[in-house]
């Protein structure tokens, strides 16, 4: 894909897919990157078959619905689709997924320090049954571990696509701040909440949230930090 290509995010489907696949259609192919809460009642490539086939590429983070049922979770299939812990070059810019939500029993940074650092930990203390596949339970596939804000603040990126919110919502976490920061960030864009909104955090990163499946083309390029003067052509 060109350093030219679009890149459209889309707010938490829920199984709407209607106006993000319009939202496609009204621009040359590019990247989709989904935030979260898809919601896809058959495998996500048949889903965007239609934009697919026009050589669209189609990028997700997993939301805290996407592991409720397997059928949600196994729908997630598409060839290097997940974005979720990695960065990934994309229409000119380095893009890093951080997905799914906080809680509790692992980690909830509004309540106190993390239970479990890794999964690894974590599996070591599941009760007998409660794994699932060999793995984690599939309630916690979309479970944020401290390991994962390490394995991300190591990586570099312009933008942060996350589930969670950052600060500027009222519902979000500092330490989302925090990440952008780390990983040189400019732009968080988010979902979970289904409000459209756009900030500023205090450290200068610029906020999208996005609302109920919503198309959001990303703007070229992309702006400078708050309070830092763009420059100007020669």
């Amino acid at each position: 894909m060109p350093d030219d290509a679009p890149v459209l995010f889309a707010g938490d489907p829920h199984g709407n897919f209607s106006p993000i696949l319009r939202a496609c259609t009204c621009h040359k192919p590019g990247t989709l990157i989904l935030v979260g809460d898809i919601g896809c009642r058959e495998p996500v490539e048949r889903v965007f078959a239609p934009v697919i086939e026009r050589g669209w590429q189609v990028r997700w983070i997993l939301g805290n619905h996407d592991t409720e049922t397997e059928d949600a979770y196994d729908h997630l299939t598409l060839h290097d689709g997940d974005l979720g812990l990695r960065v990934a070059q994309i229409g000119g810019w380095r893009i890093a997924g951080l997905p799914g939500v906080f809680k509790p029993r692992v980690w909830h940074p509004l309540e106190g320090p993390a239970s479990f650092q890794t999964r690894s930990a974590f599996r070591v203390a599941l009760r007998p049954g409660e794994s699932w596949r060999n793995g984690l339970p599939l309630f916690h596939r979309d479970t944020i571990f401290p390991e994962d804000f390490d394995r991300l603040a190591a990586l570099r990126c312009d933008i942060l696509v996350s589930h969670e919110a950052p600060s500027s919502h009222e519902h979000g976490f500092t330490v989302i701040d925090d990440l952008a920061a780390a990983c040189g960030a400019r732009l968080i864009v988010h979902g979970h909440h289904h409000r459209s909104y756009e900030a500023v955090l205090s450290n200068g990163i610029r906020v999208r949230g996005l609302g109920l499946a919503e198309p959001w083309l990303l703007d070229r390029p992309l702006p400078p930090p708050h309070g830092v003067e763009a420059a100007k052509p020669a």
